[in-house]
């Protein structure tokens, strides 16, 4: 019994030894010239989607929950939005090149379709980033579109 008290203190001192292991959670400074929603003056109901469902993870616009502040748990957040803004920031869209405009658009149609974004993990704690079918149609056909007349 004793050596469960122990493992169990250590593991209770680790833990809150891990708290002060900082994260970055700033945001860059956004520019509405290059920001997607505000460059491409998307109609309310994407600008509404996109910042529900995608903008946590794919701009500088993310809010931290507050279990983003409890380690490792914040690590694992941390690494989500740094990874999900190399894929695609909406904050700097218009930095973008056409080709990469272009690629983006289209793997974000097959992400929307496959219900791969947003993350099943995310939309736990996120209800209002659980887009009905209706809202994954009408996003598809927004960027569908942007595709078709070339105007990304």
């Amino acid at each position: 019994m004793k050596t469960v008290k122990k493992i169990i203190f250590w593991t209770l001192v680790a833990f809150a030894l891990i708290q002060f292991v900082p994260i970055d959670r700033t945001n860059k400074p956004v520019n509405s010239a290059v920001n997607f929603v505000d460059a491409r003056k998307a109609p309310e109901k994407i600008k509404i989607m996109l910042k529900n469902a995608c903008y946590d993870c794919h701009s500088n616009e993310t809010v931290y929950p507050k279990y983003a502040f409890i380690a490792p748990v914040s690590w694992s957040v941390k690494s989500h939005v740094n990874e999900g803004r190399e894929h695609l920031n909406f904050s700097v869209w218009e930095t973008y090149n056409k080709e990469l405009k272009e690629n983006m658009l289209t793997k974000s149609i097959q992400t929307i379709q496959s219900k791969a974004m947003p993350m099943p993990g995310y939309i736990v704690y996120h209800k209002e980033a659980n887009l009905s079918e209706a809202e994954r149609s009408l996003l598809i056909q927004y960027f569908e579109e942007m595709l078709k007349t070339k105007t990304y």
